[in-house]
């Protein structure tokens, strides 16, 4: 009996999904999305333009509480940046832990892509706000192990409970950042 043709977005973003957490964004073509749905390109490429597209889908969600956390932090300074850097930044890797897991690895060549061009800004607006701000090169060189290093967690521990690897995490971050007085 031959299987049905999926004809949903959200078969084809599931499987882009799978794909890309196997073998990664560049290591995956439509053929092979299409290929796991059970369809043919063609039908994968009636849903999304491209390979880029589908990625920019996948990953919606998690730009725009990126883009809500960069608004609250506009304005601020300190001490007050870092604690909304923090809280934020924590509460978006755990809560989208599985996209990142998606992409370990693949985020220099990713914020290339005219897609994901402004996440490259926000990133750096992100480590300036957990470093208070402060130009010193040991306030910058922690703010980004703490940026990189939430992300990086996040995705290897994807089966922690958020109730447990929220506090952690938060108590990391609070430990690893320079006091901004």
């Amino acid at each position: 009996m031959a299987r049905a043709v999926p004809e949903t977005h959200g078969e084809i973003l599931a499987a882009a999904a799978r794909r890309f957490a196997v073998t990664g964004y560049k290591g995956t073509s439509l053929q092979d999305i299409a290929r796991a749905v059970g369809c043919s390109k063609a039908t994968v490429l009636y849903h999304f333009a491209n390979k880029e597209a589908l990625l920019s889908e996948l990953m919606a969600p998690a730009i725009a509480v990126l883009e809500a956390l960069d608004a609250r932090l506009a304005g601020t300074t300190g001490a007050t940046a870092q604690e909304i850097a923090g809280e934020g930044f924590v509460d978006l890797a755990v809560r989208f832990r599985r996209q990142i897991a998606l992409l370990r690895g693949e985020f220099p060549d990713l914020l290339q892509q005219p897609a994901f061009a402004h996440v490259q800004q926000i990133s750096e607006r992100l480590i300036a706000a957990f470093a208070g701000n402060s130009d010193r090169p040991s306030a910058r060189i922690a703010a980004l192990v703490v940026l990189a290093g939430i992300a990086e967690t996040c995705a290897e521990f994807i089966d922690i409970p958020d109730e447990e690897l929220r506090p952690a995490l938060l108590a990391v971050v609070r430990r690893a950042l320079e006091p901004v007085t």
